[in-house]
């Protein structure tokens, strides 16, 4: 006899909101700004309230729009009649919006060796001022490799020494300090003074 293979489940997204013949409740609260259209098609004046559902999905109908559940844990869920795509087409550009407004903060790292000389000290310097400048911070790491790791001290030393250099255009989030082989500083950028 032959064994029937089972077919993968199909995960279907869902919509974030329960829209039309998908609200099931009873009574919901209607909000919204076209209550003189909803008003036309119930022949009555309708205002901001508690309805039978039915009636909203009937008045949505009518008006060629949707009833969309905005809130759903609100007791009776909160709903409003509008064009539901015109809808997510204005929520996904806000959050687009505020994805651009928020700060990307970009970490540049500087790495030493606790042996290093004083030209790559000045040279790593330098690259550590023009990120600090550009707005990102700048996280400097003195990593101890096999038996060097007995020089912690110099490495503390040529961090706290990067840390003074760079106090005009940053501070240090805290004191250097070891982790495994890394012994590591982080310097945020100081506020631009305004002119």
């Amino acid at each position: 006899m032959a064994r029937l293979r089972r077919q993968p489940r199909r995960f279907i997204k869902e919509d974030e909101h329960r829209i039309n013949d998908k609200i099931r409740i009873h009574e919901i609260r209607l909000v919204g700004d076209n209550f003189e259209e909803i008003s036309e098609v119930a022949g009555k004046p309708v205002e901001s309230g508690v309805f039978n559902t039915r009636d909203a999905q009937y008045w949505a109908g009518q008006l060629g729009l949707d009833l969309v559940e905005i809130s759903p844990k609100a007791k009776p869920p909160v709903c409003k009649i509008i064009d539901y795509k015109k809808f997510l087409y204005q929520k996904k550009k806000k959050e687009k919006e505020l994805k651009a407004k928020t700060a990307k903060t970009v970490v540049k790292e500087i790495r030493f060796g606790p042996n290093t000389d004083e030209h790559d000290f000045e040279f790593k310097l330098r690259h550590a001022q023009k990120f600090l400048e550009e707005g990102a911070k700048v996280k400097a790491y003195v990593h101890f490799r096999g038996r060097t790791i007995v020089f912690k001290d110099r490495g503390e030393l040529l961090l706290l020494r990067f840390i003074k250099e760079l106090e005009e255009l940053g501070g240090a989030e805290y004191l250097p300090k070891l982790e495994g082989r890394r012994m590591t500083v982080i310097i945020s950028p100081r506020k631009a003074k305004s002119k």
